[in-house]
C-alpha cells in the first residue's frame, strides 16, 4: 500500500465558516446589484451591441453570455441565505429519534458500512480502527461492517482480526447501490453511516450529528468531506531560494510581504471541497435541498426503506396496469379474470427490484431527489457544517478525470432522463437548487465559446460587438466589478479563483460527458483509484494546451497586424481580447500543471521509509 498520506495524519480539519448576519445583508445587497447590472448588460448586448455583419460570431457569444447569466441567477439563489451553525444535543435513547418506537428505553443502534471493491484491505483497516474509537455520551449500539464487492479473502481476514462484520454477495448488481442494498437486508440498525474504503471517521462523527435526528422528519445528514492529504506545496520564498539561492530568497520574501503568502504546488487538482460543502451545500439547508454525497453521510433506515418500498409498489402497479391493458386490447375482453390478474401481479413483483438506493452512477443525489419529493412524509436533509471524517483525494490527473467524469455524466444522465424540475413533490426552492447543480454541468458549452471568442477576434479582426468603444466598457465593467464584489462577500473566507479557473478548464470533460449522455450511452461505475498513478498525463490536457497555443499565436498575430497596419483590428479590441485570453490561459495552465505534477522529494522519501 502507498502510505504517502501518513505524513498528513496530524492535520486538523478546518472549522466551518462563521455565520454573520451583517455579512449576509451585505452579500444579498451586492448580489441583487450584480443581478440587476448583469440583466442591464445582457439586455444591452442583445438590443444595441451586436455586430450584424458577423452574426455567425455575434449570436453564439451573446447566447453564451445569456446562458451564463441564467446560471448566475441560479447560483445566487443557491447562495442567497445561510443559517447559524448549530450542533444539537446528542440523543440518549431510541425514542428521542423515533418517537413512536415500540422499543422505548433501548440504546440507539447504528450500522457503519465501509463499501469496498478492490481497494487495499489495509487502507480499509484504518477506517475500521477509527470507527471503533467513536465517542458518544450515552450507551449506543454501533456495529461496523465491511461491504466487500471484491469477495477477497484478505479483506475477510482483516474483518476477522478487527472483530467486525463482513458482508459480500455473489454478484455486483447495482454496484455500490446494490452493495448497500445487500447490506441493508442483513442488518437492522436504526441508522446507517455510509463510508467509502478510504473514509476515516473522526471520534465526534456520531456525537455531533445524531442530534439532528431528534427531528423525526430528518432522513439523512451529510457531513463535509475533507481531504487531509492535499499537497501543501511550498512557499514562493522557499522555492526561489532553492533554485536561485540568496537572491531568490530576497525576491520571494519581498513578493510575499507585498501580496501575502504564496504557495506553489498547493492542491494542484483543486480538490479542496470546502467551497462546495461550506458554502454551496450548506446554504441549501434553509430550502431543505442539501443532497447526499455518499461518504460521510448518516441515514435513517426507515426513510430509505419506506421510500424504496413505495417506489417498488408504484412500479409493480405500473407493470400490472400495462400488462392488463395489453391483454384486454389483444383479447378484446373488457375484464381480465382474477386468476390471471393474480398471476400478472406475481410476475410483476418477481420482476421488480427493490432499490433502497437508486441503481445509478450518482446513486447518492438520485436517492436524495426521491426522498425530497416524498411530500406525504416530508423528509428533510441537513448539511452538518463540521468535518466529521477524513478521506483521500485524487493524487494524479487520471484519477481526478475518472472521478469528475463520473460526477458530470451521472448528473447529466439524471437531467436528461429524470429531470427534477418536472418531478412531482419537490418545492419550488428545491427545484431551483437542483437546477443550479445540473445546469452547472452544461457550462462547458458556453465556456467553449468564451475560450474561442478572443482567439477568433485576434486572428480575424472580426468583432462580435459593434465596436469596442466606451459604450461597451460602460456596460461590461460595472457588471464584472459588481459580480466580483458580490462573490467575494458571498464566499467570504475562501479563495474563489482556483475553483472558477478549474470550472473553465473542465470544458473537454464536460463536453464528453454531455455528448455521451445525449447519445444514450450508459455512464459506467468506475472505482476511483486510491493509489497514485505514475507518469505524466499531458495527453489528457491536449484541448487545454490547444487553447493556450492558439491564444498566444493569435495575440502575436493581432499585435503584428496592428503594427503593420491595414487590418480590421482596433487597439482597444486587441488589448481587451488579449487580457481576456490571458485569463483563459491562466485557467488552462492550472490543468496543464496538474498533468505534470509529481510529489515532492520530501514525500517520495517519506514513502520509501514507510
Amino acid at each position: 500500500m502507498d502510505n504517502y498520506f501518513q505524513e498528513f495524519e496530524g492535520r486538523v480539519p478546518p472549522q466551518p465558516l462563521t455565520y454573520s448576519p451583517a455579512r449576509e445583508m451585505v452579500w444579498q445587497f451586492l448580489a441583487t446589484i450584480a443581478l440587476v447590472v448583469g440583466g442591464w448588460y445582457v439586455g444591452w448586448r442583445w438590443l444595441y451591441s451586436l455586430n450584424y455583419d458577423a452574426l455567425w460570431f455575434a449570436l453564439p457569444l451573446v447566447l453564451a453570455e445569456t446562458l451564463a447569466y441564467i446560471g448566475l441567477i441560479l447560483f445566487v439563489f443557491n447562495l442567497w441565505k445561510d443559517q447559524p451553525v448549530v450542533i444539537p444535543v446528542a440523543p440518549e435513547r431510541v425514542e428521542d429519534v423515533v418517537p413512536d418506537s415500540p422499543e422505548a428505553g433501548r440504546p440507539i443502534s447504528v450500522d457503519i458500512f465501509f463499501t469496498t471493491y478492490n481497494e487495499e484491505p489495509e487502507l480499509v483497516r484504518l477506517g475500521i480502527l477509527d470507527a471503533k474509537a467513536l465517542e458518544y455520551p450515552h450507551p449506543i449500539d454501533v456495529r461496523i461492517h465491511v461491504l466487500d464487492d471484491g469477495r477477497r479473502p484478505a479483506m475477510k481476514a482483516v474483518t476477522d482480526d478487527e472483530g467486525v462484520g463482513y458482508i459480500s454477495r455473489t454478484t455486483n448488481e447495482g454496484f455500490k447501490a446494490g452493495n448497500l442494498r445487500n447490506a441493508m437486508e442483513q442488518t437492522d440498525g436504526d441508522f446507517m453511516v455510509i463510508c467509502d474504503a478510504d473514509t476515516r471517521p473522526l471520534p465526534t462523527l456520531l456525537l455531533r450529528t445524531m442530534g439532528h435526528f431528534r427531528d423525526p422528519k430528518v432522513a439523512w445528514v451529510q457531513t463535509p468531506q475533507w481531504f487531509y492529504d492535499l499537497p501543501g506545496g511550498e512557499s514562493l520564498t522557499h522555492a526561489l531560494a532553492r533554485r536561485f539561492g540568496t537572491r531568490g530568497n530576497r525576491v520571494g520574501a519581498i513578493c510575499e510581504k507585498l501580496f501575502g503568502g504564496i504557495q506553489l504546488g498547493e492542491d494542484p487538482f483543486v480538490n479542496d471541497p470546502q467551497m462546495f460543502y461550506d458554502v454551496i451545500l450548506r446554504r441549501r439547508n434553509w430550502a431543505n435541498a442539501s443532497f447526499c454525497c455518499g461518504a460521510g453521510s448518516i441515514h435513517r433506515r426507515e426513510a430509505v426503506m419506506e421510500a424504496a418500498l413505495r417506489k417498488f409498489g408504484e412500479n409493480v402497479e405500473a407493470r400490472v396496469a400495462a400488462a392488463e391493458e395489453e391483454i384486454t386490447v389483444e383479447s378484446r375482453e373488457r375484464r381480465v379474470s382474477p386468476e390471471l390478474m393474480e398471476a400478472i401481479r406475481t410476475e410483476a413483483v418477481t420482476g421488480e427490484v427493490l432499490t433502497p438506493y437508486k441503481f445509478h452512477v450518482s446513486e447518492d443525489i438520485y436517492t436524495s431527489i426521491v426522498l425530497h419529493s416524498d411530500r406525504e412524509r416530508g423528509w428533510k436533509s441537513v448539511l452538518h457544517p463540521m468535518v466529521e471524517s477524513k478521506m483521500l483525494s485524487p493524487q494524479d490527473l487520471l484519477t481526478w478525470t475518472i472521478q469528475r467524469y463520473k460526477y458530470a455524466g451521472g448528473s447529466l444522465d439524471i437531467l436528461f432522463n429524470d429531470n427534477p424540475l418536472f418531478r412531482p413533490g419537490l418545492t419550488f426552492s428545491q427545484r431551483m437548487m437542483y437546477a443550479s447543480t445540473f445546469y452547472s454541468y452544461l457550462g462547458s458549452i458556453w465556456n467553449l465559446v468564451f475560450l474561442a471568442a478572443p482567439i477568433i477576434y485576434l486572428f480575424s479582426g472580426i468583432a462580435p460587438v459593434s465596436a469596442y468603444t466606451g459604450d461597451f466598457f460602460i456596460h461590461v465593467i460595472p457588471f464584472l466589478v459588481a459580480l466580483e464584489l458580490a462573490m467575494m462577500v458571498g464566499t467570504w473566507g475562501l479563495a474563489g479563483y482556483a475553483a472558477k479557473a478549474s470550472y473553465l478548464s473542465f470544458f473537454p470533460l464536460g463536453l464528453r460527458a454531455l455528448w455521451n449522455v445525449a447519445r444514450g450511452q450508459k455512464i459506467s461505475f468506475p472505482v476511483t483509484p486510491k493509489d497514485r498513478q505514475s507518469g505524466n498525463f499531458l495527453s489528457i490536457v491536449r484541448p487545454q494546451l490547444a487553447v493556450i497555443v492558439l491564444t498566444v499565436a493569435s495575440s502575436m498575430w493581432a499585435v503584428g497586424a496592428l503594427l503593420i497596419g491595414e487590418t480590421q483590428h482596433s487597439t482597444t479590441g486587441v488589448v481587451t481580447n488579449i487580457l481576456w485570453g490571458i485569463n483563459n490561459c491562466v485557467a488552462m495552465a492550472g490543468m496543464v500543471t496538474a498533468a505534470l505534477w509529481t510529489p515532492s522529494d520530501k514525500e517520495d522519501v517519506s514513502n520509501e521509509l514507510s
